[in-house]
């Protein structure tokens, strides 16, 4: 029989905080709260554990769904029926009819190249083109994904060839590249962002977390970039990103961009700046001295579209081997979900100045940015108000990730009940709130730093009420463990 003592104990030990402990116990009582089998002091959990925009109350783009539910239709029924023009804007069916030809004539629900269509990819490579000032992209280099984050676990699957490879991670760090690289057996090799200069980049700090790691063996063959930040929110200055690609190509690591949330930039000094301009207007691309794999998501940006589980990654520099290899593993599993890239393709290439949908797509796009701009400052400021808080600004992505000076008395009991201080307060938040954060210590940090990572994305009304609520309780909390 399997059991928990003689299954892949790997897996078993894996964490990913963004869904544990706590999300766990929110899961319980909002269960419980469905029943009314037990009291709470709320009515409703207010999850703002994941960047999960439409589960908080983010309404769906209006364009890319009309084409998608054309896409979805039989033709009689969607595209040629006599009434479609009545119920559907002429832009959309146009659109609907170009996803249809790319997909082969075969609609949604057939397989498609590994890889994605090659229409789909040829409108990802001009986008990609289009946001790097005229930088030539592949759509054969170009491999759509269930989201991000498969795209990424391949990657790392082909990087961690055994116990010894290492792949350097920022720290603090979204869970899914700690979970995959000790899933898969390798190294983690932490460099620490700076939090008293907005989670900035430290080179000097690069090369100490590089040496320390070789200097004990370990064969450092890659780097994770998360820019914009999660969990800290940060966006990265041209030379920031430009002095991480010649890090990358002087010491032989590969660079997985993970910049997904590219659209979510909110501070008026700052610009998202691609990992591949970088590499070329430094010239590493025309010498063809640098690896470098970047990704990005439906889920995230303003389309907010998680369950449709779109994605895509670009990758430069490879090996034809390796990308041989990765095509392969694609293969096996015959493709991504045909949804997830039809909207992936929509995001790619939206209603064009002119057509029927552009202003109201355009529209709805700027009233979500513009709220989500809002929200950022609202907890910034809500957050840094609270003694004992200190929280930096989030100058782009969903999240803020604020430190939390926690009494003596309460790290004394964590330690006494052998649970991280961290999970205690957020537990103690969620059953006094209704709040589902996720514990700082699930994304890493210095040893003696505490706090939780929280996202903005509920409504301004919400997030108002969380700001108030997390004083409260901070203060009962503090008090209790005087």
């Amino acid at each position: 029989a399997l059991t928990g003592s003689n299954m892949n104990q790997r897996l078993a030990g894996m964490e990913y905080a963004v869904r544990g402990t706590v999300v766990i116990a929110a899961d319980r009582i909002a269960h419980e709260l469905e029943e009314k089998t037990v009291e709470h002091p709320f009515d409703h959990i207010l999850f703002t554990n994941i960047g999960n925009p439409q589960s908080v109350g983010q309404k769906p783009l209006t364009w890319p769904r009309q084409v998608m539910a054309l896409a979805d239709l039989p033709d009689e029924v969607g595209v040629d029926h006599p009434l479609a023009s009545q119920m559907f804007p002429s832009d959309a069916i146009e659109r609907a009819r170009e996803i249809k030809k790319a997909l082969g004539g075969h609609g949604t629900g057939a397989y498609t190249h590994s890889q994605g269509p090659l229409g789909f990819r040829k409108d990802i490579a001009t986008f990609i083109e289009n946001r790097d000032g005229g930088v030539k992209s592949d759509p054969t280099s170009i491999f759509m994904s269930n989201g991000a984050s498969a795209a990424i676990q391949d990657v790392l699957t082909a990087l961690i060839a055994d116990e010894n490879c290492g792949v350097m991670i920022p720290i603090p760090q979204y869970p899914i590249y700690s979970a995959t690289i000790d899933l898969l057996g390798g190294q983690k090799v932490g460099y620490f962002l700076d939090e008293e200069k907005g989670w900035d980049m430290n080179l000097e700090e690069l090369g100490r977390a590089l040496n320390d790691a070789r200097s004990k063996g370990i064969k450092v063959n890659s780097f994770v970039l998360i820019n914009p930040g999660n969990p800290t929110g940060q966006v990265l200055s041209k030379k920031a990103v430009q002095d991480i690609v010649k890090f990358c190509s002087e010491n032989g690591l590969v660079l997985l961009a993970d910049e997904v949330y590219q659209e979510n930039v909110y501070d008026e000094n700052a610009e998202f700046y691609s990992c591949k301009r970088a590499a070329a207007e430094t010239g590493l691309l025309d010498k063809d001295a640098i690896e470098l794999v970047s990704f990005h998501s439906t889920s995230k940006g303003l389309y907010g579209e998680c369950g449709r589980r779109g994605g895509y990654m670009e990758v430069v520099g490879f090996d034809p081997e390796v990308e041989a290899h990765l095509y392969k593993k694609a293969s096996a599993a015959l493709c991504s979900g045909v949804p997830g890239m039809v909207m992936a393709d929509l995001m790619v290439k939206g209603p064009k100045p002119g057509d029927a949908s552009y202003e109201s797509h355009e529209a709805e796009k700027k009233a979500i940015y513009d709220s989500l701009k809002r929200r950022a400052k609202i907890v910034e400021v809500g957050l840094n108000s609270i003694p004992g808080f200190s929280c930096q600004p989030a100058q782009g992505a969903m999240y803020v990730f604020p430190k939390v000076t926690m009494p003596e008395g309460a790290i004394k009991a964590a330690a006494e009940q052998n649970v991280p201080v961290d999970t205690m307060y957020a537990v103690s938040l969620l059953e006094s709130t209704g709040i589902c954060v996720v514990p700082a210590c699930g994304f890493e940090q210095e040893e003696g730093r505490h706090g939780f990572r929280t996202t903005f994305l509920p409504s301004e009304t919400e997030m108002e009420k969380a700001v108030k609520l997390f004083r409260t309780h901070h203060e009962e909390f503090c008090s209790r463990y005087a």
